[in-house]
């Protein structure tokens, strides 16, 4: 039985279990507004604020992250597209600023950053918040980078967590999960509002939970898999036959707290949710779809915005869909959403968010490049496919 038929009578069976009545949602094709001549790059940071304004952080200032033929002004590392002594070639197009955000009719309300904004804007970025105090997170990913920064709305600096760099051993970036001044090429940020914290999923180097106190950046905390002191020794590729692996894989990809007070760890190469106290006391853990390798299947998760938060909703970038799952019983009910680039599909969906009337945002990383809405339109049967509107 192949991923696909598996998922289909695993969402069955616990769709009869929960009732019948699951969150279903429809694509808004029309959603963002289009910013003319101006495009993303991989699109890898998502959220929301108390504004329902929706926050996106995307690599287009990255020549890597764009093709030569997507640039007005070619890059000089696009050779076949690229002439010394050309400064545009078309009209079409220019990297949008690396932080976008749109208010709830999809206009562009914030635009900034980039290496212009700061000397230690990192070298690739990943992730990204607005706290309860208006400031914007933003994760540090490539190589040396072993730092958060934090802006006001309009782009102003406002603090640094961890440092550019500091990572580097002997000139080369290298892991440590037990380290309490620096993080590890950060995945994603989630700020704990009544205890004043911020969970960091750290990361692409790190295999940790980190908490830090929002005002200080001090490390208050962090943990591994199951709880376990975090260790950096190398752990070869995931095998869905072997044991399930005591520490995570690299990388950690969400830690999201629930209202009642549990931590969602993303595990993502391990195909994995791990749930935690927030002193980081394992509870349980769930695989999705153990089959998936390379990329994983557990990318990012949210929650349903009634306050017992009945369902998760999680991204996969690899299967390409996302699943609405019981959060009781850590059981998949629905999905929606297919491979491919038309609206309701995906390439490579990475971050996904919610609003607080429960719409969906997502993001696309590799090809995808975009943000998409879901509609929420209640409660109906399970799901399955790209959610087109019925009228």
């Amino acid at each position: 039985m192949g991923l696909t038929e598996r998922a289909l009578e695993q969402t069955a069976q616990a769709q009869a279990k929960a009732g019948g009545q699951v969150p279903i949602f429809e694509v808004d094709p029309f959603w963002p507004k289009t910013m003319n001549n101006l495009v993303f790059g991989q699109t890898i940071g998502l959220g929301v604020d108390e504004k329902d304004q929706v926050w996106i952080i995307h690599r287009g200032n990255d020549p890597t992250n764009l093709d030569g033929t997507e640039y007005a002004t070619p890059p000089a590392n696009a050779k076949e597209y690229y002439r010394p002594g050309e400064t545009k070639v078309s009209e079409c197009c220019d990297p949008a600023p690396p932080v976008v955000a749109f208010d709830q009719g999809g206009n562009v309300v914030h635009s900034w950053g980039g290496p212009s904004l700061h000397p230690d804007w990192p070298d690739s970025n990943h992730g990204i918040i607005v706290d309860h105090k208006g400031h914007v997170w933003i994760g540090g990913n490539g190589g040396p980078d072993a730092h958060i920064l934090k802006f006001t709305r309009e782009g102003k600096f406002v603090q640094m967590f961890g440092k550019k760099g500091g990572r580097n051993v002997d000139g080369k970036p290298v892991p440590n999960s037990n380290d309490m001044e620096n993080f590890g090429r950060v995945a994603k940020v989630f700020i704990d509002v009544k205890a004043n914290e911020a969970y960091v999923a750290d990361g692409y180097y790190n295999k940790r939970v980190a908490v830090v106190d929002v005002d200080s950046g001090k490390i208050k905390r962090y943990w591994g898999a199951y709880g376990n002191k975090p260790d950096d020794s190398p752990m070869g590729r995931y095998d869905p036959k072997a044991p399930l692996a005591q520490q995570f894989r690299t990388p950690v990809h969400c830690a999201e707290v629930s209202n009642d007070g549990f931590v969602y760890v993303c595990d993502r190469p391990n195909d994995r949710v791990q749930v935690f106290t927030k002193e980081g006391k394992f509870v349980k853990e769930k695989q999705f779809f153990p089959d998936t390798l390379s990329d994983g299947s557990v990318w990012d998760i949210a929650f349903s915005r009634d306050p017992q938060q009945r369902f998760l909703y999680m991204a996969d970038g690899a299967n390409e869909h996302v699943y609405i799952i019981d959060r009781n019983s850590l059981e998949v009910v629905s999905q929606f959403g297919t491979g491919g680039r038309g609206p309701g599909q995906f390439r490579g969906v990475h971050s996904i968010a919610v609003d607080s009337k429960g719409n969906i945002y997502t993001t696309e990383t590799y090809t995808g490049k975009r943000l998409q809405k879901f509609v929420y339109k209640g409660m109906g049967a399970p799901q399955r496919g790209v959610p087109w509107p019925t009228k």
